[in-house]
This record gives structure tokens, C-alpha cells and sequence, in this order.
């Protein structure tokens, strides 16, 4: 999918939003299984501004709002946490109230609550939809896309009659150049028909998705529960994202919209149809799901429509990793919630860490070299949620003297990890400082590298009992990087 954002040029003006008002002539009362409120008649588009300026929404990847302590007070962090808590319940009961709401209705309410710090999701498919509802909303509204560099020439030809139907600019968000070139260089165009697709989408689809949510605070996707049974079929139409971080970082700090995730796929078509909006002039040619040209392929009647994602690879491994927290969870021997995901933090740069291994390192009393060591489970969303920074903290460090490495501390390890190192939640983030005797635990929910290299800083060549953190104050110091903590 690609990535970007854009205000609906539909009455808005730069200090007023004009306000529609309703047909007096009824539109479309039902289509399908779809309850449609009575077309509303927005307001005379203003025409689009080709000048060159900018308009003063928020850019999507804009740097996010950060805390200057990094080391907040006991009482702040159970604040935090609990606001956090009450946070994901009144989702949760939202999303009860909203079980039987009409897409249009969770749209409007969607933007209603979020304003300028929501945007839609866009894909090149019938993501379509989800902009013709917020059109009929009469409210402003911004739309993303991802541009990978790999989709059909039909979906930039899509992308740029969406633009011209609706008055709106869409923002694009591309991955990486020197990620793109690093990985086709050292393994060619196509290694994911030989080692699956999840690394080539994490580099062109997941990390410019995670830069984009940093200047959301909620986002609206085309995610409908009959587009994958493996994977999709429990998806509410609002939550919490389990997976990514929004604009004030931390778990909870986005929130997710999905608001045809009770509509059959045949009920979405018809609406498009009767609305009369641009399609990709794919699905005419048997593309049902469309994304990256070399991973897409159109279906012969009968099949599922997500049988043309990724066809070579098994049937619950075909999410790109945009709605990793649909993966669904099998109980384990222990009793122990996992899904069936691969192994993540795979940077080079990065030290994997045996049993033996960390327990050595517990032990070492006079390190040569500082260690940041992350306690992690592949299935945790959270875990997830922080791969990107994570890899990339370890590539920034590089040569610097400071040791970054990971401990898979999930099933056997999990009880070793409580009681030697103060494992509570997934994940858990220890840094080793050189000379001491024992680690110190990382307190801040802000998982992004400038907040983990501020950290290192403040615990820079400090020697530590193991509950350092617990009984003395780590004075806060000017921040720059010196990786001789």
C-alpha cells in the first residue's frame, strides 16, 4: 500500500471548515447490506491551490511530541499507564456501540473525534470507498498512500483520478532510498519468492507506514473481516493499534479505524458502483486485492480474493506487515499466547543473545564496553511495534564501542527473566554500563532512538548495583551521543 495525506478541498478554507447541509433529495437510502445515511450535498469544492504552498495540516511524518524527562516520576508512569488503560477500554466499548453503525456513520464519527490528526489509509483498490464515505461526511478529511516503487501502472493512473474527482492531493510517503539499494543490491529484485515477502515490505510498506503514524493520532483503514478468515475475520471497527505508535508515542498513542469491517466485499462494489467513483482498471482484468505488481495477481472465479497476494507463500502469512496485530494466537504447551510470526530485530549490527550468553553478561562485573539489550517475544505486538527503531539503533551504534543485542525471554527463558532481570512487560530494555555490576532498566515507554540514545547518556559511565534505578536519581545531562556509557 502506499502512504501520504491530504485535506478535502470540500468548503475548507484556511480558518473555517463550511459545513454541509443535506439534499432535500434522498440518495441511496440502501445498498446492499449498507445503511447509507441520505446523501449529503457538500459545498462548492474550492478550487485546488497549484501555487506551490503549502496548506497547514500537519505533515505526516512530522516529528512527534516528546517529554524532556526521560526519566519520569514513579507517580507519572502509574498515571500514564492507567490513563493508557482507561484509553483502550472506552475503545473497546466504542467499538460495541459501533458494532451495528453503518460505515458511513463510523466514518463520521471517526473524523468527528479525530479532526485534522486522522487520516485515511489508501491503498489503490477499493480503499475508494472509505474516501467517498468521508466525502458524504461533508467534514474535511486527509488521505495517505504508500508508494513502495513497485505498484502497476494502472494504480499511479488510479491514484491521480482520485485526485481530480475529489479535489484533494494525496501525500506519499516512499521508503528508504539506501534501504531499497541495500537490499536489491545484496539480494536482487525479487529474493522474496525465495525467502518470503516479509522483508521487502517491511523495508517499502512497514518502516514509511511507521513514520507517517508518528503525525496521526488515528488512522482509517479498508481492513473488512471476509478478506482474510485467516487473519481479518475478528477485527473490530475501532481499536487501539496493538502494533504502531501515533503522534505521542507509547503503546496506545494510536488509534486504529476500520469501517467496513462488517461489510461483505460484493456490498462494497456495489456501493462504488452505484456512486459512480473511479476504480482501478485492474479489477476489471480479475485483480481483486492489489498491491506491489511483482506480488499481485488477479484470481479465477471462485477463488479468494487474497489468493493473488503473494500466492507462493501459505495462506496465514499474507499480511504485509501494516496489520501485523491481526495475526491470530495459538496456546502453546505453557499455556502461553503466540502467533505464528518469524523472528524480528534482524540487523546485522545486532547481537543475538543465548541463555548462557546473557547470563554471562549478568555476571561480568568489569565490562569493557556497554550493552543495551532489549527482553522481547516475536508475537508481542509491542515488540513489534518497536522493530524498526530498534534495528536501526543498532546500526546507528555501529563501531561506537556500544554493544546492541537482543534475548528472546518468551517461554522457558520467561521465569528465568522475571527473576534475574526484572522482566515485566514485553519488552523489557536493559543497559549494561561498563565497570558495574548489574543492569539498568529502561523506564519510558518512548522506544524511538533519539529517547534510547538519551538514555544511554544518562547512565554513561556510572557505577550501579542491579536496582540502580530504583533508590537513586539519574540526574538528567545535556544530550549528545557518547557511546562510552
Amino acid at each position: 500500500m502506499a502512504m501520504a495525506a491530504t485535506v478535502s478541498s470540500s468548503g475548507i478554507t484556511s480558518c473555517a471548515f463550511s459545513r454541509s447541509v443535506i439534499s432535500s433529495e434522498p440518495k441511496v437510502s440502501q445498498i446492499g447490506s449498507l445503511k447509507l445515511l441520505d446523501r449529503v450535498s457538500v459545498t462548492t469544492p474550492m478550487p485546488l491551490n497549484l501555487s506551490g504552498k503549502r496548506s497547514s495540516v500537519k505533515p505526516l511524518n512530522a516529528e512527534p511530541k516528546r517529554n524532556d524527562s526521560m526519566v519520569p516520576l514513579a507517580a507519572t508512569m502509574v498515571a500514564q499507564v492507567a490513563e493508557e488503560v482507561v484509553e483502550t477500554e472506552d475503545f473497546a466499548e466504542l467499538a460495541k456501540k459501533l458494532e451495528n453503525a453503518s460505515p458511513l456513520q463510523i466514518m463520521d464519527k471517526a473524523l468527528e473525534m479525530f479532526g485534522n490528526d486522522i487520516a485515511i489509509a489508501f491503498s489503490g483498490a477499493e480503499d475508494v470507498a472509505l474516501i467517498e464515505y468521508a466525502h458524504l461526511t461533508g467534514r474535511p478529511y486527509r488521505v495517505f498512500s504508500l508508494d513502495t516503487g513497485r505498484l502497476n501502472p494502472e494504480t499511479y493512473r488510479f491514484f491521480d483520478a482520485v485526485e481530480t474527482h475529489y479535489g484533494i492531493r494525496i501525500e506519499y510517503m516512499f521508503p528508504d532510498s539506501v534501504e531499497v539499494q541495500g537490499l536489491v543490491r545484496s539480494k536482487g529484485l525479487f529474493s522474496f519468492y525465495e525467502d518470503g515477502h516479509q522483508e521487502c515490505c517491511r523495508v517499502r510498506k512497514v518502516r514509511p507506514l511507521r513514520r507517517a503514524l508518528k503525525g496521526l493520532r488515528a488512522w482509517i483503514t479498508g481492513q473488512r473481516k471476509d478478506q482474510s478468515p485467516g487473519t481479518r475475520s475478528e477485527i473490530p471497527v475501532v481499536q487501539v493499534d496493538p502494533v504502531f505508535e501515533g503522534l505521542d508515542g507509547g503503546a496506545g498513542s494510536l488509534v486504529k479505524w476500520n469501517p467496513v469491517a462488517n461489510v461483505e466485499g460484493s456490498h462494497v462494489w456495489s456501493f462504488l458502483r452505484t456512486m459512480d467513483v473511479p476504480v482501478n482498471t485492474l479489477h476489471a482484468a480479475g485483480y481483486v486485492s492489489i498491491g506491489c505488481e511483482p506480488c499481485t495477481r488477479a484470481v479465477f472465479p471462485g477463488q479468494h480474493e487474497r489468493e493473488g497476494r503473494w500466492w507462493w507463500e501459505d495462506a496465514k502469512a499474507k499480511e504485509c506487515g501494516l496489520h501485523k496485530g491481526n495475526i491470530k494466537e495459538n496456546a502453546n504447551v505453557n499455556g502461553e499466547s503466540k502467533p505464528i510470526v518469524e523472528d524480528i530485530f534482524k540487523s546485522e549490527n545486532l547481537v543475538a543473545l543465548s541463555r548462557q550468553g546473557i547470563d554471562n553478561l549478568v555476571k561480568l562485573e568489569n565490562r569493557k564496553e556497554p550493552w543495551i539489550v532489549v527482553l522481547y517475544a516475536p508475537w508481542c505486538p509491542f515488540c513489534q511495534a518497536m522493530e524498526a527503531s530498534y534495528d536501526e539503533l543498532a546500526d546507528k551504534l555501529a563501531g561506537s564501542g556500544v554493544k546492541v543485542a537482543k534475548f528472546r525471554a518468551d517461554g522457558e527463558q520467561k521465569e528465568f527473566a522475571k527473576q534475574e532481570l526484572q522482566l515485566g512487560s514485553f519488552p523489557t530494555i536493559l543497559v549494561f554500563p561498563k565497570n558495574s555490576t548489574g543492569p539498568i532498566k529502561y523506564p519510558s515507554e518512548k522506544r524511538d532512538v533519539d529517547s534510547l540514545t538519551s538514555f544511554l547518556n544518562l547512565v554513561r559511565n556510572r557505577k550501579t548495583s542491579r536496582h540502580f534505578h530504583e533508590n537513586r536519581e539519574i540526574k538528567q545531562e545535556p544530550f549528545h551521543l557518547v557511546p562510552d556509557c
